[in-house]
């Protein structure tokens, strides 16, 4: 083997022999009348590969052990290079068989068999804001800049005058023309006392 069959980041160890299970699906339609029968293209299955090895030494088993039941148990596709699978499409892979088996007879052998089957490569992770239209956020965005831009423009007026409660300065106002007018009783007094007569006498 020129490469040597790689699971994700684990080199597979110990290779005796290694196969592929590869496979096209069809429909057959029967033709009423006819010889034969048409055959309807449902593309290829998923296809199967099948390592077989074998360990020896505690140590290495163990290893070997740790490494495969890891990606066993996660379940997810991992990728996967070998020779044996030059011209295809195959890129990732699952786990779907792992068959370990030790004999009295070898103490110190491990003898494993396991079968990976073609996956679709993983979903891209989702996008926050996918399901957001994007002409909303564009929205958004104009109504921010118009609300920064007015406060930048109140800025700029300087300090406003505080018109909330007016009754500050008119009370100082009439305070003044109360001053003014105070002494306009005392001047009118003749005038009042005239007119005051002669609404007398006509009353007479």
């Amino acid at each position: 083997m020129r490469v040597k069959p790689v699971l994700g980041d684990w080199e597979i160890p110990r290779i005796a022999s290694i196969r592929t299970l590869e496979q096209r699906r069809y429909v057959e339609l029967a033709v009423p009348g006819k010889v034969g029968s048409l055959f309807q293209d449902l593309n290829t299955v998923p296809t199967r590969v099948a390592i077989a090895g074998s360990l020896y030494g505690q140590e290495a088993q163990s290893d070997f052990l740790e490494a495969l039941r890891e990606k066993f148990f996660a379940g997810e596709p991992v990728t996967f290079v070998a020779d044996i699978l030059t011209a295809t499409e195959l890129q990732y892979v699952i786990i779907e068989t792992l068959d370990l088996q030790e004999s009295g007879l070898r103490p110190d052998q491990l003898d494993y068999f396991l079968v990976v089957r073609e996956s679709p490569p993983p979903p891209p992770p989702p996008n926050p804001l996918g399901g957001l239209d994007t002409g909303l956020l564009d929205d958004a965005a104009g109504f921010l800049d118009t609300v920064t831009g007015a406060l930048d423009a109140i800025a700029g007026l300087g300090n406003l005058p505080d018109i909330a409660d007016p009754t500050p300065q008119l009370s100082g106002a009439l305070d003044g023309v109360t001053t003014a007018t105070a002494g306009l009783e005392e001047s009118l007094a003749p005038l009042t006392a005239i007119f005051g007569s002669l609404d007398q006498e006509d009353d007479v």
